[in-house]
């Protein structure tokens, strides 16, 4: 090596060392220590608590199912009521050539001419009770029976009316209902024939209408409470009234068979802003007090089929599960108990 080079490099450490002597000692670094983690288990204890699962769906608010009023007899329909108008015993609902139609309260449609003494069977029976409720004195031992008494009744109310020919009363003068109703729609117009189909009614009275599986309808009663939320987002409470016999199933939608409960508020007023609405309706499916629960998330499936819980020791008891309900589930089996601790996810 040249003396310049050696002496140019000398000159460069002692400048970078500020003019003192450096010396450089090369040493090996000691291995890194290893450090072990050892990851903590989240556990849970075992509480006694009550457990209630609940369902939400999805219903409608509104007067029920409808009903088809049909025509009998003949003739022209000349008037109809409006949409909305309440159905009464003694209610003149439509018109046929310019003659009033009456409502009735019974189940016998009428179907022969009742003008005289002697004539038995329901048709008579149900004129008689109408004619009794519209305040005429119709009394009589054989309720079934025409007599004079009720034939001279029909004729004063008839001519109260102002029905041609009082006296006989023909099919297509009346219309007969199970009860109060109100007019949903109507199935013809004025110029009809009158032996059609003319009105459709359901009941005053405001119902919630819920499509259901049969699995969820079979956790419910009679009377059983519900909680109704309307579009407003009111809550209010109602009661089962009817659960359907008939199973209806969309073959297209691929959703399971399902059922129509209808639901009454308990409080016509809480609804009465609404003739038609969409809600939501929530209700209890099962219910259990004080039992044994833990968080879902701490079960442990078994291979072999089940569940258990495991204890921190790393030791899995066995357990059968109950109700699901709030992120909890009920368990029981032999080693569970109230306080105890089971580990569980994160």
């Amino acid at each position: 090596m040249r003396a310049s080079s050696v002496l140019a490099g000398l000159g460069l450490l002692m400048a970078l060392t500020g003019g003192g002597v450096a010396m450089v000692t090369l040493r090996e670094r000691p291995p890194a220590k290893t450090v072990v983690v050892t990851p903590s288990l989240a556990t849970v204890a075992v509480e006694r608590t009550d457990l209630v699962d609940t369902r939400q769906l999805s219903g409608t608010l509104g007067f029920g199912t409808a009903r088809t009023l049909k025509g009998t007899g003949t003739g022209v329909v000349t008037k109809l009521p409006r949409i909305g108008a309440k159905v009464t015993r003694g209610t003149q609902l439509y018109r046929v050539n310019d003659q009033p139609v009456v409502v009735f309260y019974g189940d016998t449609p009428p179907f022969r001419v009742i003008d005289k003494p002697g004539l038995e069977g329901n048709d008579v029976l149900e004129l008689r009770r109408n004619l009794r409720a519209l305040g005429y004195a119709v009394r009589s031992a054989a309720q079934s029976t025409s007599d004079p008494g009720l034939i001279d009744a029909l004729k004063r109310w008839q001519d109260k009316l102002g029905v041609p020919e009082p006296g006989a009363l023909r099919p297509g003068q009346i219309v007969v209902i199970s009860g109060p109703a109100r007019v949903s729609d109507l199935a013809a117009e004025p110029g009809a024939p009158a032996d059609g189909p003319l009105i459709e009614v359901t009941s005053t009275t405001r119902v919630v209408e819920v499509p259901m599986t049969t699995t969820e309808a079979g956790s419910l009663k009679q009377g059983g409470a519900m909680k109704i939320t309307l579009p407003d987002a009111h809550e209010v409470t109602g009661k089962v009234t009817a659960i359907s016999r008939s199973i209806t199933q969309d073959p297209n939608s691929g959703e399971p068979p399902k059922v129509v409960v209808t639901i009454k508020p308990d409080k016509p007023k809480d609804v009465a802003a609404y003739d038609a609405a969409p809600v939501r309706v929530r209700f209890t499916t099962s219910a259990r007090k004080g039992v044994l629960a833990v968080p879902v998330g701490a079960l442990v499936a078994l291979r072999e089929g089940g569940y258990a819980l495991q204890t921190p020791d790393g030791a899995l008891v066995a357990v059968t599960t109950g109700v699901f309900a709030g992120g909890l589930v009920e368990v029981s089996g032999d080693g569970i108990a109230p306080g105890q601790t089971v580990v569980t996810t994160p």
